[in-house]
Order: structure tokens, then C-alpha cells, then sequence
């Protein structure tokens, strides 16, 4: 027995588990479409408000609908047991305490049944058929009983009080009989004057039919409440689909305008507010597209003008070089002062040859044809060869580089060329503002991320300047002189290398303090940068300092049209989608 008991036990558990998994799973989808979906919600407000509404309609109704027909029930009644009283009296005149009051009663019970149509009839009641009681308020000597001919059991104690006490009263009783089968009466009772004894008269009336007629009453009411709401639910799905059926088409256009389908129009129908709408839309979209289309044109005008003018310059500038050089190698035999010219002819030479690879470089990587030649390869050797290819100008400026590498190998897939570049860029702008104190470079590696920091304790950045670092021939301090001959695009192009690989960077300064670069990547191409290994502001960054500016990247969707661009209230400089914007204010750089 306790093995069944145990299993059914277990059955149980089971069954009410996967009962209250499916019922979770149900409320989740019933969530999510009620978060999702306006037209189911305010289908469902309105059915279930309705459902209210008809529910307390249906209540006062089915109240109203009993309560007149109890009220005529009883006011028919009534006239009709003042009636029957009457044949009652008429039946027991002469009656005496001689006359065997038992078939007085009789006899008088058998008129009051045979002259009920008739007195119905006479007054006009619809009080229906009944059930008569004649009682005496004694007992029968014999048996010792009351003396009452009719169903007298059926006649509540409390009625009988009433009457016996010579008052009309009324009382709605249910009668369950042997068989169990219940039965409502409307009793009215009255008391009967007669000369030898007082007696009462009872009039059962049946409730049966008054019960039908409310049980009919309410099956129509909740079957009409019921067709009301599917109406109502159907009606409101109905209306609510007209409203959001242009709402979801204009979000849907939305949604293709925003990745690239600029030629993409709402339809307009009629002249109501859904088609001004439509109207609007589509005028904001022509003059985005046409704003668009002006970018476009210009930023390729621009890069091809940045590209033809630095291929053209090429030439006259290897003319140049070839004169320089041979000036630069004979300068021993000019005087001093023409000598100096010439070793900075060279210096400016070699300066504007490197000008115009960035700018060469700097137009592919604006045009978009730039690829990633990524391959797994330990980061550090990168920072090694980065400091050696800076090492000359730092002990130019009297500045050391402190190098700071992991134990382990920072494997990452990462194009080691551009990394190389984007360190060495780093590296001479650190040595440039250092103010001759120590650089420090430093890798760490986690599970997901590489990061690469080189800080600087020279003259940092002022409130305001880190949202412009990243910004091309920018220079915090404009009447300062460069000591590493450097183009002002180093920093740019480093921003445009980690973007292609997917990565972030940041900058930081404060003033008298220094300023830090955190380059941040991806260890694999396919999977999202994480979090830093590195800290950013550094660790001894002063109290209160700013926020680092993130120069973070945002993959390019195809044919989404993008421009690179700065927002100062971020500090962000990344790649941002311009068919979200209704205008832009687009400014050269100089």
C-alpha cells in the first residue's frame, strides 16, 4: 500500500510541476505580448473593462427583474388570501364548539379549492395556483394534534406565530420533501373569524414558475453579456487594427530608411491625421536623403581631393628631396647659416613626406577600403619594437620609457602592423608633451581583452581638451612647438586602427598631472571587447579627476550611412549614424 501511495504521491508532484511550468510559459508569452503588442493591450483593457461594466449591468438587472416579480407574486397573493378568507368565513358561519370542527374544515377546504378560478378571476389575480391550510389554533382530543386539514407541516413555526397572533403575513420558505426534491413557496397566511373558535388559512403559492422566468432571465443575460463582449472585443480589435496598422508600416519603414534604404516612403491615403502623418515622414525623409546625399558627395570630394593632391605632390617632391639631398650632402662646404638651412630643409622634407602618407593613409581609411590583416601573435614583441622606433626621440628630450609586460604571452588576433603604429604614435605623443619625465608603457591580458596604456606625467590635458585629442592637426597648446616632428595625424589614424579591429580608445589628463592612453582590443575578432585588464583614470590619478574620453568604435552595418564625428557632450568619437539625425551641422577640420 505505501509503494502506490508513494508513486501516486510522486505522480502528483510531476503532474503539478509540469502544470505550473506551463502555466510560467504562458504568463511570459502573455507578457511579452502585452509589452509588444498595443493592439492586444488595448483589446484586453477594453474586454476587460467591458466584462465590468456588463457584469454590474447583468447584477442589477437580474435584481430588478426578482424584485418585480416577487413584488406582484405577494401583491397578487395577498388579494387573493383576502379572498379565499372571505369564502372561508362564509363556509363556517353557524360553526359551534358542538360541530365536529374537523369536517368543517374539510368540507370548507374542498370550496376554497373548487371556488379558486373563480375568485381569481374575480379580482383579477395573478398570484397562480396554491396549496390551502385550514388550522385550528387547538388540538385534537383524540390524537392529540392541531386540528388543520391541508399540508400544515409545510407552514413554518414562525409564520404560524404571526397569524395565530391575528396578523396577515407573507414568507418566502423552501420545502424539501421525502424524496429530496426542494421546493419554494411564497406562504401567505391569515387569520379566519369564525364564532366558536379562532382558526387560520395558509395559501401555498408555488414560486416554480417566477423561478424559471429568472433562470431565463439570467441565461440571456450572461449569453447577450457574453456575444456583448465578443462584439465589443471584436469591434475594439477591429478599430485599434486601423490605427496601428499605419503605426506599424511607418515603424517598419523606419527601420529599413535607418539601415540604408533612403528611397523607402510611407503610402498616404486620404487626408485624416495617420496621413499627415505619412506626410511628414516622408518629408523629413526627402530632407534627410537629400542632406545624406550632400555628405556623401562632399566627404568623397574630399577624400579624393585629399588623395589626388597627395599623389600629385609626390612628384614635385621627390624633385625637391633629390635638390635637398644633394644640398644636404655638400652642406659642409657652404657657411654656417646656409649650412643650418639646408639640415632644415631636410628635417621639413622628411616631415611633409610623412605628412603625405597620413594623408594617403588617413583618405583609404575614410573611404572604407582599409582591411584587417589579423593574425594571432603576441602583443608584447609589438610594444618591444615600438619603443626601440622611439627611443632616438626620447633621448633627444631626456626621456626614459618604462616598460611594464606581462609574464605570459598577450596573444591576441590583431593586425600586428597597425597595432605597432598605433603604440608608436602613442608612445611619441607621450614623449612629446612628457616634459622630459619618465613614460611609462604598460600590457595587460585577460580571458577576453588586451589592453596597452602609456602615460606621461608632463603637462596633461585641461578641462574640456580630452574631447578633442583624437581630432586631426589638433594641438592642446597652439604656440607650442613639436619636438618629434609629428604630422597631427598620429592619434587620428590610431583611432581609425582600432576601430577596424574592433576595439576602444580612451584618454585621460588632468593638468600638472599628465595625461594616460588606453588602447583596449578584442583577443578574437569575433567576440566583443570586454573588460579592461587596465584601469582607466590610472591608479595614480589625482583625487576628483575627469573621466576618461572614449574613443570608442561602432561597427559599420552595411549600407547604413556613417561619418566619423565628435560629440563633446561624450567625449565619443567614433562612427555615428547620420540617418537618425534630422540635420547635421557638418564643419571642416583645419
Amino acid at each position: 500500500m505505501k509503494p502506490k501511495v508513494a508513486a501516486f504521491t510522486r505522480m502528483v508532484v510531476r503532474v503539478s510541476g509540469r502544470v505550473a511550468a506551463f502555466g510560467r510559459r504562458r504568463m511570459v508569452a502573455f507578457g511579452e505580448l502585452w509589452r509588444h503588442s498595443l493592439q492586444f493591450r488595448v483589446t484586453v483593457s477594453t474586454l476587460a473593462l467591458s466584462s465590468a461594466v456588463v457584469f454590474v449591468l447583468g447584477l442589477v438587472l437580474q435584481t430588478q427583474i426578482t424584485e418585480r416579480l416577487l413584488d406582484t407574486k405577494s401583491a397578487a397573493a395577498v388579494l387573493q388570501t383576502q379572498a379565499v378568507v372571505q369564502t372561508a368565513e362564509r363556509e363556517l358561519v353557524g360553526l359551534s364548539n358542538q360541530d365536529s370542527l374537523g369536517d368543517r374544515l374539510s368540507t370548507a377546504l374542498k370550496r376554497i379549492t373548487s371556488s379558486a378560478p373563480e375568485a381569481q378571476a374575480a379580482t383579477g389575480s395573478a398570484a397562480g395556483a396554491f396549496e390551502p391550510v385550514l388550522a385550528s389554533g387547538g388540538t385534537d382530543p383524540a390524537a392529540g394534534t392541531p386540528l388543520s386539514v391541508g399540508p400544515l407541516a409545510k407552514v413554518p413555526e414562525r409564520l404560524r406565530q404571526f397569524v395565530e397572533l391575528n396578523q396577515l403575513s407573507k414568507q418566502i420558505h423552501t420545502v424539501v420533501s421525502a424524496d429530496g426534491s426542494r421546493t419554494t413557496y411564497l406562504m401567505v397566511g391569515a387569520p379566519v373569524s369564525t364564532t366558536a373558535r379562532p382558526l387560520q388559512l395558509y395559501l401555498l403559492f408555488p414560486l416554480t414558475s417566477e423561478q424559471a422566468t429568472v433562470s431565463t432571465v439570467q441565461n440571456t443575460l450572461l449569453v447577450g453579456g457574453l456575444v456583448l463582449l465578443v462584439l465589443l472585443a471584436g469591434i475594439t480589435n477591429l478599430v485599434t487594427r486601423q490605427v496601428v496598422r499605419p503605426v506599424r508600416r511607418a515603424a517598419e519603414v523606419a527601420e529599413q530608411f535607418a539601415v540604408g534604404d533612403l528611397d523607402r516612403r510611407l503610402p498616404v491615403a486620404g487626408e485624416d491625421d495617420l496621413a499627415k502623418l505619412a506626410l511628414s515622414y516622408n518629408e523629413m525623409a526627402a530632407s534627410i536623403q537629400i542632406q545624406i546625399r550632400q555628405l556623401e558627395e562632399f566627404g568623397t570630394l574630399q577624400r579624393r581631393f585629399t588623395s589626388d593632391v597627395s599623389h600629385e605632390l609626390r612628384t614635385p617632391l621627390t624633385t625637391v628631396r633629390m635638390a635637398a639631398d644633394v644640398l644636404h650632402a655638400s652642406r659642409e662646404q657652404f657657411p654656417p647659416g646656409l649650412a643650418r638651412s639646408t639640415e632644415l630643409l631636410v628635417d621639413e622634407l622628411d616631415r611633409f613626406e610623412a605628412l603625405l602618407g597620413d594623408l594617403l593613409e588617413i583618405s583609404r581609411l575614410d573611404a572604407g577600403v582599409e582591411e584587417l590583416a589579423a593574425e594571432l601573435i603576441d602583443v608584447s614583441p609589438i610594444a618591444r619594437r615600438a619603443v626601440e622606433q622611439v627611443r632616438v626621440i626620447a633621448g633627444s628630450s631626456n626621456t626614459t620609457i618604462e616598460v611594464d609586460l606581462p609574464d605570459a604571452p598577450a596573444v591576441a588576433e590583431v593586425d600586428a602592423r597597425r597595432v605597432e603604429r598605433i603604440i608608436r604614435n602613442l608612445l611619441a605623443n607621450a614623449v612629446d608633451h612628457s616634459e622630459g619625465k619618465p613614460v611609462r608603457l604598460q600590457v595587460a591580458v585577460n580571458a577576453d581583452t588586451v589592453a596597452v596604456t602609456v602615460r606621461d606625467y608632463g603637462v596633461g590635458l585641461r578641462q574640456g581638451e580630452a574631447d578633442l585629442v583624437f581630432n586631426r592637426f589638433w594641438r592642446a597648446d597652439p604656440s607650442r612647438n613639436r619636438r618629434t616632428g609629428g604630422t597631427g595625424l598620429g592619434l587620428a589614424i590610431s583611432h581609425e586602427d582600432a576601430r577596424l579591429h574592433g576595439g576602444a580608445l580612451e584618454a585621460w589628463g588632468a593638468p600638472g598631472h599628465g595625461a594616460c592612453f588606453r588602447l583596449t582590443l578584442p583577443r578574437h575578432q569575433d567576440v566583443p571587447i570586454g573588460k579592461s585588464p587596465l584601469p582607466l583614470p590610472p591608479v595614480d590619478a589625482p583625487p576628483g579627476s575627469t573621466q576618461p574620453v572614449l574613443a570608442k568604435v561602432v561597427e559599420e552595418q552595411p549600407g547604413r550611412p556613417a561619418i566619423t564625428a565628435n560629440v563633446p557632450s561624450t567625449g565619443i568619437a567614433g562612427i555615428i549614424d547620420v540617418s537618425d539625425l534630422a540635420s547635421i551641422a557638418f564643419k571642416e577640420e583645419r
